[in-house]
């Protein structure tokens, strides 16, 4: 069913194996997430706009 000691070595070799990101990956990471959040947001601004027009 769950195997708890199976989940915690999971969680260690993710540990082990990940490191922290320099400063360009991180300014990089960062740009990519503010784009994809306002991308998402004018998105939903556009269909904003064009549910006030059209039920007015």
């Amino acid at each position: 069913m769950f195997n708890i000691k199976e989940t915690l070595d999971n969680f260690r070799r993710i540990l082990v194996i990940s490191k922290k990101p320099n400063r360009e990956e991180f300014i990089q990471t960062a740009k990519i997430c503010a784009a994809g959040i306002g991308f998402i947001g004018a998105i939903g601004f556009i269909m904003f706009i064009v549910s006030i027009m059209v039920i007015g």
